[in-house]
């Protein structure tokens, strides 16, 4: 996974509460074996709608999603992060996600930005009004940022760090395995132990 502190590009506007895993990514395309190829699939029983957003020419490569409350709930499915991404979104934000949503973009490396829904309505309708306007999410700062205004937004230190650091959770652990042999190498004998050969 790349390290991300920024992420930059236009918005396309999801004016949709309550958007779950499944309408992100439908059950049918679950069952492929490989990981890539999903980006074609977002929402695709949507897509089936002549003026769903995803349709509008004028959000094409668009980069950064901007949707409603309670996105990502629903079962925990890596394939609609996956789908998301490939079909070219590094960010989505939102007034509030579900936390396995959440955590499922930490490990992929798709920044989920939670901000007040007031951000949500401005930057949607920015994005209606002038949709080759620049939105910049900057993890350093935890800040959005737009041409005439800017939010902070909330995620948990961890995960920003993951994010700016490029590590998912094996990457961590590996970045963190001097201190957990120290940690080993300090535990009374008779407590449980890694076994050496696994841990190198």
């Amino acid at each position: 996974m790349e390290p991300i502190t920024t992420v930059s590009g236009r918005v396309m506007p999801l004016d949709r509460d309550d958007v779950d895993t499944d309408q992100i990514m439908p059950k049918q395309f679950l069952t492929r074996v490989e990981r890539t190829g999903y980006g074609e699939f977002v929402f695709h029983e949507w897509r089936r709608e002549q003026d769903f957003v995803f349709n509008d020419p004028r959000f094409s490569g668009a980069t950064i999603l901007v949707a409603g409350r309670n996105f990502g709930s629903g079962s925990s499915r890596e394939h609609a992060v996956w789908g998301l991404q490939q079909h070219g979104f590094k960010a989505v934000i939102a007034p509030s996600f579900s936390d396995i949503f959440v955590g499922n973009c930490i490990q992929t490396g798709l920044v989920p930005v939670q901000t007040d829904p007031e951000t949500c309505r401005t930057l949607r309708q920015i994005a209606e009004d002038a949709p080759e306007t620049e939105v910049i999410v900057d993890l350093q700062a935890t800040e959005v940022r737009w041409p005439r205004g800017a939010a902070s937004f909330e995620i948990d230190l961890q995960s920003r760090e993951a994010l700016m650091l490029g590590l998912d959770d094996v990457t961590l652990i590996l970045h963190e395995l001097d201190r957990i042999r120290d940690h080993e190498a300090g535990r009374p004998a008779w407590m449980p132990h890694v076994d050496r050969a696994t841990a190198q």
